[in-house]
């Protein structure tokens, strides 16, 4: 079952993630914070993680980059209300990280991790879905 680590500051949000993540057979750890993250990513290994890049006071590009001095193939959904265009000025040392836009269809969070982590899914022959882009 591949782990999943979730990092979102909004209860409800994270909440909705895990669940949809906890249906569609993953394995998850939920983090509120940039400081429980890497606390739970230095705890255990992870086959993905989904990002906010908008925590309570921190940058989800640091996280991000933090992980990936670990782990520099990790596959990151970096979620956000932002457009994709705006995410597509994120520093350069995020290629290959799939953003996706909030409000997202459960259905685009399970096709952006598929995305991320090099996966084919359903008839649409791996494309990302609706809202999500490979930075």
């Amino acid at each position: 079952m591949p782990r999943i680590l979730v990092v979102d500051d909004e209860r409800d949000v994270r909440a909705m993630m895990s669940i949809v993540l906890r249906v569609n057979h993953f394995d998850v750890t939920e983090a509120a914070s940039i400081a429980a993250a890497l606390t739970a990513f230095e705890q255990s290994s992870f086959d993905a993680a989904i990002v906010d890049i908008f925590l309570a006071g921190a940058n989800g590009f640091d996280l991000i980059a933090a992980m990936r001095e670990r782990v520099p193939n990790l596959p990151v959904v970096a979620v956000s209300g932002m457009t994709t265009l705006e995410l597509a000025s994120a520093p350069l040392d995020m290629a290959s990280v799939v953003c996706l836009q909030k409000p997202f269809r459960p259905n685009d969070l399970i096709a952006a991790i598929a995305t991320a982590r090099g996966e084919r899914r359903g008839s649409d022959g791996g494309h990302a879905a609706a809202g999500t882009t490979a930075v």
